[in-house]
């Protein structure tokens, strides 16, 4: 098969694009002929290598795919050859708490195939397309968590997304625009808070430009006068974390599901009781938000942003893109 894949951690250059040998399933294991596979920035961690995971090599990345069923292994029931799915990326082993995650520890969906077990398939609504549907797990799935199972968010409530512009921040965005919030997104550029307008968002900062900060107090007032958002929206850490607790309004929350930019940062423990905030963090997606995001595509209410759809030939270009952040919304590699 031809795949795109590594050998190596380092940078964009270790990626190689070829033939692979076929894969086969071992038994309850079903091969997926993939027709879309969106990108994440998992997959740029799993490239350069993450501490406290061992990533087998070479690794073939790829979170999230969608396709049709293509050959099962020994024991497979309730599946036949040209059903469409979307994968379920991550397999647990309910009896240990062990997991395994396709792109991650087994290799994943830049390729034209992809093995996994037959408990990660959902079946594809006929108003889901395959590129649609790859862009489900890992950044709506999280995001739908985030912003709906784990926070709560209401219709009428005044929400700051922080890097509003990538695959969770537009999916957050999109689920707090249907629930009828009131959205202001932040983003790195006028282009993308212009492309962040057009998606529906209420107003938009450019932090390259203004400091997010100061735009709240300008817009919405200081802790004591009121001001201030019920809903922060920050997975991306680093820097932006501490700034992020003084736009939390008194008794709001702070939702965080990754921190791209830094896992570590400073923070200040006197806006968290000053505003009697709480901090949620939402990890990934279960079944149930895959379920409900599969719906809501299927009736129309959810359309998922996506940039560009390139060909797997291209894979290590999308990863550029991807991890210099040239794009919005989703990228989405085509085999």
């Amino acid at each position: 098969m031809k795949a795109v894949w590594f050998a190596e951690h380092g940078g964009n250059e270790v990626l190689r694009y070829g033939d692979l040998e076929d894969p086969l399933p071992g038994p309850g294991e079903v091969r997926v002929r993939v027709e879309a596979c969106s990108l994440n920035y998992h997959d740029v961690f799993t490239r350069r290598g993450m501490p406290g995971i061992k990533v087998p090599l070479p690794m073939v990345p790829g979170c999230d795919a969608a396709g049709r069923v293509d050959v099962l292994g020994e024991g497979v029931t309730g599946w036949n050859p040209g059903d469409a799915v979307l994968v379920d990326p991550v397999l647990t082993d309910e009896a240990t708490g062990r997991f395994w995650m396709i792109g991650d520890t087994r290799w994943g969906a830049y390729a034209e195939y992809v093995i996994v077990d037959q408990s990660q398939l959902i079946a594809l609504p006929e108003g889901v397309t395959a590129a649609q549907a790859s862009c489900l797990p890992v950044a709506y799935g999280t995001a739908y968590r985030m912003m709906i199972t784990r926070g709560a968010l209401q219709a009428g409530e005044r929400v700051l997304i922080l890097g509003a512009s990538g695959g969770v921040g537009t999916g957050a965005l999109l689920l707090a625009k249907m629930l009828g919030a009131t959205v202001v997104a932040a983003a790195g550029s006028d282009e993308k808070c212009a492309r962040l307008t057009a998606l529906g968002a209420d107003a938009t900062v450019n932090y390259a430009t203004e400091d997010f900060v100061a735009h709240t107090r300008r817009t919405t007032g200081t802790l004591f006068t009121g001001g201030g958002y019920d809903v922060v929206v920050n997975f991306t850490g680093g820097d932006t974390w501490a700034r992020s607790l003084r736009c939390v309004k008194l008794g709001g929350r702070l939702l965080t599901c990754g921190a791209t930019a830094g896992f570590d940062p400073p923070t200040d423990i006197r806006f968290i009781w000053t505003a009697e905030m709480d901090i949620r963090g939402s990890n990934g997606w279960k079944r149930a938000d895959l379920l409900a995001l599969l719906d809501l595509v299927n009736t129309g209410r959810l359309v998922p942003a996506i940039d560009k759809v390139l060909p797997l030939e291209q894979g290590a270009e999308a990863m550029r893109l991807l991890e210099d952040r040239a794009f919005f919304g989703k990228i989405v590699l085509a085999p």
